[in-house]
């Protein structure tokens, strides 16, 4: 089964906590928390909010050494933040943006993320950066494997795509942030799941 984590939108809103809940009991593996212009007490009002029971399927993007101090599951390396807290005994997942970073950051990582795969649904003008020829030389390679996971305008209807590169899941945000009421997103893991086991 693919592996799907599911990546925060930067600003907090109201129910995202409820939003969250509603994500792992639907089929999500694990959320990724990315605020990056979120202060240390935002952040911890937004865990704290959540129940300890989903601590270990979420993963901090910013102010890491929360991820040790509350039991979560795991950090995200990135630009800003390079480097795993010393104490954090967790996942480790890194960001990566061409295949010689991804093949780097391999020994170093639970998983990584390759982006952009497609063109972006949340962010204007980001466009996919990989050919299907690249894509497939690097999974015959080894490159992208089971650990990596597809990031860039990932939506349902593409997760057979995705799969028949290689990936071993995607990380999925503009598709699931779209439409956040009950229904939709009931609708929205409904279509996941339907993709997800073709």
């Amino acid at each position: 089964m693919m592996r799907l984590v599911v990546i925060t939108r930067e600003a907090f809103t109201a129910e995202e906590p409820e939003t969250i809940l509603r994500l792992l009991d639907g089929g999500i593996d694990r959320i990724h928390l990315r605020k990056p212009a979120a202060t240390e007490p935002e952040l911890r009002r937004l865990i704290e909010s959540l129940p300890a029971a989903c601590y270990p399927h979420l993963s901090l993007h910013d102010h890491l050494p929360l991820a040790a101090e509350y039991g979560l599951g795991g950090v995200h390396l990135n630009g800003r933040n390079p480097m795993p807290p010393a104490e954090f005994r967790g996942v480790v997942s890194r960001s990566c943006h061409s295949l010689a970073e991804l093949e780097a950051a391999a020994p170093t990582t639970g998983y990584r993320f390759l982006s952009p795969i497609f063109d972006s649904i949340s962010k204007s003008g980001y466009r996919a950066a990989f050919s299907e020829t690249d894509l497939r030389d690097a999974a015959a390679r080894g490159v992208i494997d089971t650990r990596t996971l597809a990031l860039g305008g990932v939506s349902p209807s593409r997760l057979p795509q995705v799969r028949a590169w290689g990936f071993g899941g995607a990380a999925l945000l503009g598709c699931i942030w779209r439409d956040t009421s009950a229904a939709g997103l009931r609708r929205t893991l409904a279509e996941i799941d339907k993709y997800r086991k073709e």
